[in-house]
């Protein structure tokens, strides 16, 4: 694909648009609609439209899927560490007013914390299946 230089130039130009934007969305979730779910879902397609115009071999230099599968349990481990957090501090699973002194603060810290766990989870799980599904040999 090295003779496609428009696509790359848009391709540079986009990718980190798309990641900013994934980025607003995964921290801006606690005030309207959105959130993890949809932040990881589009961070991955931007990976996928990267992958797709520089090559699969070339989007696992940047992430390997054996980084992709550890930050899809990591993510997991993030939302649980929340939970227990509240659990520890005498409140009920994902309590999150019992984080941190002021009732409202607490809540904030903790729903922006879950929603980085499962936007980090569903980014790396979409970029396993992902990387499962285009490795596949050809038949």
């Amino acid at each position: 694909m090295r003779h496609h230089v428009v696509l790359r130039i848009v391709t540079n130009i986009m990718i980190p648009l798309i990641v900013i934007y994934a980025l607003y969305i995964q921290f801006h979730g606690e005030y309207s609609p959105g959130g993890g779910f949809q932040a990881g879902i589009i961070f991955a397609a931007g990976f996928v439209i990267y992958s797709l115009i520089y090559g699969l071999d070339v989007a696992q230099e940047a992430i390997p899927p054996e980084v992709a599968r550890f930050l899809a349990a990591f993510g997991v481990v993030i939302y649980i560490g929340f939970g227990l957090a509240t659990i520890l501090l005498g409140g009920q699973f994902l309590e999150y007013k019992v984080l941190l002194a002021d009732d409202q603060a607490g809540e904030t810290l903790g729903i922006i914390g879950i929603e980085l766990g499962v936007g980090v989870t569903v980014a790396a799980v979409a970029l396993t299946l992902f990387y499962a599904f285009a490795g596949r040999e050809q038949d």
